[in-house]
């Protein structure tokens, strides 16, 4: 496997023409350097998460190479540092080497080793800050609602939720399973004048026809068989607040007709009486299906459908939005590394280009339970997870085709470094086309872009 070089490095040695030689060798191999005669200088100018790699001499006066290497590591222990000596110490290699420096190389070497040297400390450097970029991303969310994500569709999402949720319109909110409906339902809630009152959930799907009734909108006592006290119904336990009705497309078709009545009067009648009860409630609706086919063939009610169809939000799956997975990712593996009591690992680029390959038909839920298990270190797939997996026989030849572009053009633009001019010249494409196909996949080309500045 070939290096890439180029990159910053900070060179210290007081040996002017030493000094002088190298730099010269390391911009020839495309590095920027920086060069010092003494440690002290490059200390001072040494930036926080510096985004490259330090190289210094160990015989130096004042700071030598190995006093140097102990201040730096105690200011950024993950920053490669490679020593040069011409006094070969094998027992003072040996040392540097368990104390965590990088590499320790004997004078006079090869000008080509010290520059590939270099290029796999900047690699490794470039994770190290990568994945500290990701998991300050992911510590400045709020733990309990993550909207996680950058890509337009998930951006022009979080816009839509601002701009209704402070209203009082009921909203239909539709997405494959896992996407995350709960949590925009109680975005909505919580971002709204209702966050004040309850946040009623209740999963249609998973209750009984015998009971969905009793649960919607409440029973006397004696109602029917089995209720022995009163119930106040999720309707009315909503009151001033938010109603989250997951899987609507579950309720029966009797049932429907009982809760537009609802939605129509915001009043409800509880099972057993015939009190009319008002009550403010907006209502959340959820649907795997698209209601309006469903309403077409007679499965759900049509009236109830564009009762609920006032605003409709529709969630992209995971795979629409793959650029969002290495910070979905990152926070996920952080929540779960609070929760199990341990250190998140490093998160190779391999392994997660391997996770931005795959399909997620359970979306982000399902992302959310393999951090978990990469976490725990239960993860098979954690070191062969490079290649994408082979398309699935329900897919169209049309999903294939998207799905192999957005990988040649995510791969090109990592090749490029985000390099828009070289990207388009080794794909074909003219520059709109280029820039078409960005939006098309949710493709941001930032996040190629290597900064040698700083992370």
């Amino acid at each position: 496997m070939s290096l890439e070089t180029g990159g910053s490095v900070f060179l210290v040695d007081d040996d002017r023409d030493l000094r002088r030689a190298t730099s010269q060798t390391l911009e020839l191999a495309g590095y920027d350097v920086q060069s010092f005669s003494r440690a002290r200088e490059a200390l001072a100018a040494l930036p926080e998460d510096f985004a490259g790699v330090v190289v210094s001499d160990i015989r130096m006066p004042e700071v030598d190479g190995l006093q140097l290497f102990g201040e730096i590591m105690a200011r950024d222990p993950d920053l490669p540092v490679i020593l040069i000596t011409g006094h070969g110490d094998i027992p003072m290699a040996v040392q540097a080497i368990q104390n965590g420096v990088y590499d320790f190389i004997a004078k006079p070497f090869p000008a080509d080793y010290l520059s590939l040297t270099i290029a796999r400390a900047q690699e490794k450097r470039a994770l190290v800050l990568e994945n500290r970029r990701l998991r300050r991303l992911a510590e400045a969310v709020d733990d309990d609602m993550p909207m996680l994500g950058n890509t337009p569709a998930i951006t022009r999402l979080r816009q839509t939720l601002r701009q209704i949720a402070d209203t009082d319109v009921d909203v239909l909110v539709t997405g494959e399973t896992g996407t995350g409906k709960e949590v925009v339902a109680n975005l909505l809630h919580q971002w709204g004048r209702r966050k004040r009152g309850n946040f009623v959930a209740l999963n249609c799907g998973a209750l009984p026809e015998t009971v969905i009734e009793s649960e919607l909108f409440g029973h006397e006592a004696g109602a029917f068989t089995g209720a022995q006290k009163k119930r106040i119904g999720r309707i009315e336990h909503a009151d001033k607040g938010t109603l989250f009705l997951d899987e609507i497309e579950s309720i029966p078709l009797s049932t429907q007709v009982k809760l537009l009545r609802v939605l129509e009067g915001r009043v409800v009648t509880p099972l057993g009486t015939n009190e009319v009860r008002p009550v403010d409630f907006r209502v959340v609706a959820a649907a795997k299906e698209d209601l309006a086919v469903s309403s077409r063939e007679g499965k759900f009610r049509e009236d109830l459908f564009y009762r609920l169809n006032v605003v409709s939000i529709s969630i992209p799956p995971l795979r629409e939005r793959r650029d969002d997975i290495p910070l979905l990712f990152t926070y996920f593996a952080g929540r779960a590394a609070q929760r199990f009591r341990k250190d998140v690992p490093d998160i190779k680029q391999a392994y997660m280009r391997g996770l931005q390959s795959r399909d997620w038909p359970g979306n982000v839920r399902e992302l959310s339970h393999v951090a978990e298990r990469f976490v725990l270190g239960l993860d098979e797939d954690a070191g062969k997870a490079e290649s994408a997996p082979p398309a699935t026989s329900q897919e169209t030849l049309s999903l294939r085709m998207d799905r192999l572009e957005a990988d040649i053009i995510r791969q090109t633009l990592e090749h490029c470094n985000g390099d828009v001019r070289a990207t388009i010249e080794q794909l074909g494409i003219a520059r709109k086309t280029f820039y078409d196909k960005l939006s098309r996949h949710g493709i941001s080309r930032a996040d190629y872009i290597r900064d040698d500045s700083g992370p």
